[in-house]
């Protein structure tokens, strides 16, 4: 008995860890969801299915306006982080010899390594220093949007310039050769051939900004919380089953934008091997 268990463990070693690996990452998110339909308050007792914590969820002007107000600015967040990330990564991967390429590139990847805190605290006196000298920015939805835009541009980055590194340079140079000028290189050669890691780019900075809490505590200002902010200030004074509620459409949110995602990465991988298999067959039966 003890052998075949020993070589069933080994057979299955790796499913094994690898639903260890799952059920340690969702259980606890498993166990919110659930509790966020809980009839009581109690914790860790389930009494009963209910929908009153939804309701008193939307009855609490502060979750949902932090709700709106998380969206408005992880849309402008990922909107500006992917763009300027397409700048720097095409900066560093087709001009790869330049004068302080060395430290734009160190530049760009420190918030990476950089702890969120001193982040946040140095956009904070950068940004106070600002407001004292010219009157602006005032502390809310622009600096909010700044400092995530920060943080989310070194994750653009990195995304995009993998996906650039792969592109077939001879198609780049046989545009040229056909009196394609830069720009229109770009935008009908480059820009779709790494459209799937924009997705990709836009995707990751959008949950990024949209759960972000250190950054949001130093640079909101007064009447301007975001939802994590919310949540987080409520579960300093106590647990409220309304948080359960919050954090489940929360992970709602983030899910469906991950699942549209992977959705538009599948179809376009299919289009473009219908597209390849029909370029071949053209070809072959052009040489024949």
């Amino acid at each position: 008995m003890g052998q075949i268990l020993v070589r069933f463990l080994h057979a299955n070693f790796g499913r094994f860890w690898l639903g260890a690996v799952y059920l340690f990452l969702y259980a606890p998110l498993v166990f919110l969801i659930l509790f966020s339909f809980n009839s009581t308050r109690q914790d860790g007792v389930f009494t009963g299915f209910s929908t009153r914590w939804y309701v008193a969820l939307l009855n609490d002007s502060r979750l949902v306006d932090g709700f709106f107000l998380s969206l408005k600015v992880a849309v402008i967040t990922a909107t500006l982080s992917t763009v300027l990330g397409t700048f720097a990564a095409f900066v560093l991967v087709r001009y790869n010899r330049f004068k302080g390429r060395s430290l734009f590139s160190g530049l760009v990847s420190a918030p990476l390594v950089m702890p969120e805190v001193i982040i946040g605290l140095s956009l904070l006196l950068l940004m106070v220093a600002v407001q004292h000298a010219i009157g602006w920015p005032e502390r809310g939805v622009t600096t909010i949007v700044t400092g995530h835009t920060l943080l989310g541009m070194a994750y653009a980055t990195v995304v995009i310039a993998a996906r650039l590194r792969e592109v077939d340079r001879t198609i780049v140079e046989a545009a040229m050769d056909l009196g394609c000028r830069p720009s229109q290189v770009f935008f009908l050669v480059t820009l779709p051939n790494i459209l799937p890691s924009l997705v990709a780019a836009w995707v990751l900075t959008f949950t990024l900004s949209f759960d972000d809490v250190v950054i949001s505590e130093f640079l909101s200002g007064p009447g301007v919380t975001t939802l994590p902010q919310v949540i987080f200030g409520y579960a300093r004074r106590g647990i409220n089953p309304s948080i359960y509620a919050a954090a489940t459409i929360l992970i709602l949110t983030i899910s469906i934008g991950i699942i549209a995602y992977s959705i538009t990465s599948v179809r376009t991988q299919a289009w473009r091997g219908r597209e390849a298999k029909v370029a071949v067959q053209a070809e072959l039966t052009t040489r024949s």
